[in-house]
């Protein structure tokens, strides 16, 4: 029977992607944690800087965003609504400064999406990153993005199974006696929809946000900065480093960056 073919593909999709889900929901669980007076403090001991915020929070290309547009802010920096980065002051005030400059190159001018590119793969972004792994507050890099493309998987596979299933349903000859085949084929493919649709639940109850940066410590950690920002709005800055570029209001300088929908209120 066709239907059978058509549910083997279904208990295939399923099974494999949520394996993959849970092997990398594990590797995620498997990193160390930070007790919650260290939680408070960044890899060498200090408060957490706006940058280290901003790499938690949205990765390298968040970082790199923040310096932009801090460097734009104390006009050592243009960033065109064009989409263009012109450095004025060839001088960096630090490490990150140093590496946008480099980033843009010896012209003093480039296109922002080639720079922010460069930039988030640079030594001075990963040694950031390699600090707060060590400290437990950050997941190694892929982790974050490997969640979310199981997830992903997940969800095409409940979709998967639903789409063969109609198609089973609806093979010519099926009959539709309640003690026929109509009947098993809803169960037997209502138990990897079920499967699928279950995982998802306990995904986004265990390792959401999926995409995050952060290990569960820097978790926790985002979640204290992010009602403190929501206190004052007012610090561009900090918003930027745990919203991203979305918390800019300036149109100009969100349409710099790529982002044309203003922010949320």
């Amino acid at each position: 029977m066709l239907w059978v073919l058509l549910l083997l593909v279904a208990w295939g999709a399923a099974a494999v992607s949520c394996v993959r889900l849970c092997l990398v929901s594990v590797r995620t669980g498997l990193l160390p944690d930070t007790p919650p007076d260290a939680v408070r403090t960044g890899a060498d001991g200090h408060e957490l800087t706006l940058y280290e915020t901003a790499f938690l929070a949205g990765g390298p290309h968040r970082v790199v965003d923040l310096a932009l547009v801090t460097m734009h802010l104390r006009r050592r920096l243009l960033l065109a609504h064009t989409g263009w980065a012109t450095v004025v002051d060839p001088e960096g005030r630090d490490d990150m400064e140093r590496m946008v400059i480099r980033a843009i190159g010896p012209l003093g001018q480039s296109r922002i999406p080639p720079v922010r590119t460069a930039a988030a793969a640079a030594d001075t972004v990963r040694a950031l990153a390699d600090r707060l792994v060590a400290a437990g507050l950050a997941v190694p890099g892929g982790v974050g993005t490997d969640v979310a493309a199981a997830v992903r998987a997940v969800r095409g596979a409940a979709l998967l199974v639903v789409a063969t299933g109609a198609a089973a349903l609806l093979m010519p000859g099926q009959e539709a006696r309640p003690d026929g085949p109509v009947v098993s084929m809803l169960v037997w493919f209502g138990l990897p929809l079920a499967l699928t649709v279950g995982c998802l639940a306990i995904a986004r109850m265990e390792v959401h946000p999926y995409s995050s940066w952060a290990s569960p410590a820097g978790r926790r950690l985002l979640a204290a900065n992010e009602t403190s920002v929501s206190d004052a709005d007012h610090d561009v800055l900090a918003a930027m480093a745990v919203r991203g570029v979305r918390a800019v209001h300036d149109p100009a300088l969100r349409a710099a960056l790529g982002v044309r929908r203003p922010p949320s209120s």
